[in-house]
């Protein structure tokens, strides 16, 4: 996990005060897959204010533009982690078997799926739908097949090779990545011929639905158990907790998007589960996600008190609460309920707010160095003097 930005490190004795100047590939030796946790928050911000029930003028060309920059920012994170793994394959082993990271490759997956989704939510608008269907389909694709990897590749790691001592909330990081392919591949079924090719991806979603939700429930106790006899997480490492919010607002939006192209594509008494699926299901899981929105809160609240400055942790605030928001949406459009529509308004100021909170830090510790520079050198010790005695 991403730790508070470290200082820099030691300069070689040159001219004082000096600091040599760093290559572009050495610039990305520290360059982790956590990084892609800011892509899916900005994608995110596009995303879930595209479908706010508000007819702010505006708004959606704002949204617009929010999804050119996570998709400029996914194309230069692409080529910084291609130099990362072709330059510093050592560290990029090193974050594979270290199990504060090694989850975080499921954010990859879920930076091409937000990407590739919000192509088709409002992306359209500005390089038209079959550009923005050939986008998706290409970012869902490859989205959805590292996300199954890393659903199975990542605990296989934490059983064989990880050295593991407590349960930690980044372990949802990779079992929920095949809930955002099933919530966002939705979009492409009706881009595809009606009968078996409508049909195999609706259900495909279904099954990936089934896949993370199984392994959330058997993760997500773990993670409980842990704050509860362990007490509260490291400073740095709380903003974590909102990482719980992600399964539970991405699969009440999976569900949602399930009720919306289910007819014409399944039987009708299918696709009128899906519709009740939408709402029985819906419901309490969002209640248990505004549970959890409070509890989190205030152990940040806590953990700021005591002195929690930024980190990279803080991008947890972002894609979470934003699948909340997408989650209100679309119960507030199969129930009806006002009360859904300004849940959706509420959550998404929170998510803009944290949205720039979080991207004004990053980009103050880009351009200082910060946040790329490597961990600090131990400290020496301390050199022994002898006492002058008479």
């Amino acid at each position: 996990m991403a730790s508070l930005a470290p200082p820099l490190p030691a300069v070689p004795a040159t001219t004082p005060g000096a600091r040599p100047a760093a290559s572009p590939a050495r610039s990305v030796r520290h360059l982790g897959p956590n990084w892609y946790a800011s892509v899916m928050g900005t994608a995110i911000v596009a995303n879930a204010g595209a479908g706010l029930p508000l007819g702010l003028p505006g708004l959606r060309p704002a949204c617009a533009a929010v999804w050119t920059l996570s998709l400029a920012m996914l194309l230069v994170l692409l080529a910084a982690r291609t130099a990362h793994w072709i330059h510093h394959r050592d560290q990029a082993r090193a974050h594979l078997l270290d199990p504060a990271m090694a989850p975080f490759y499921g954010c990859l997956s879920m930076a091409l799926l937000a990407v590739g989704g919000g192509a088709m939510i409002v992306g359209r608008d500005w390089i038209g739908l079959p550009a923005a269907a050939a986008l998706d389909a290409v970012l869902f694709t490859v989205g959805t097949v590292v996300g199954l990897a890393a659903a199975v590749g990542v605990p296989y790691l934490m059983i064989v090779h990880h050295k593991i001592e407590n349960a930690s909330p980044v372990w949802l990081l990779p079992v929920v990545a095949p809930m955002v392919s099933a919530a966002l591949g939705p979009l492409l079924v009706p881009h595809l011929p009606a009968g078996q090719a409508q049909e195999t991806l609706l259900l495909a979603c279904w099954a990936m639905f089934g896949v993370s939700l199984l392994a959330t429930l058997v993760m997500l106790p773990l993670v409980f158990g842990r704050l509860v006899t362990g007490g509260p997480l490291p400073l740095a490492l709380t903003p974590t907790l909102f990482l719980v919010l992600g399964p539970l607002g991405q699969s009440t939006t999976a569900a949602n998007k399930f009720a919306d192209v289910a007819p014409g594509v399944l039987p009708a008494p299918y696709a009128d589960g899906f519709a009740s699926f939408a709402v029985l299901y819906g419901v309490p899981v969002m209640g248990f996600a505004l549970l959890w929105l409070v509890l989190a809160g205030a152990m940040v609240l806590r953990a700021r008190r005591q002195g929690m400055g930024f980190a990279m942790t803080f991008w947890a605030f972002t894609f979470p609460v934003g699948t909340c928001v997408t989650g209100a949406e679309g119960l507030a459009q199969h129930t009806g309920l006002a009360a859904f529509r300004w849940l959706a308004i509420g959550l998404y100021a929170v998510l803009v707010a944290a949205w720039l909170v979080a991207g004004s830090h990053t980009v103050r510790g880009l351009f200082s160095g910060a946040l790329l520079a490597g961990p600090a050198p131990a400290p020496a010790a301390p050199r022994r003097e002898t006492a002058r005695t008479r």
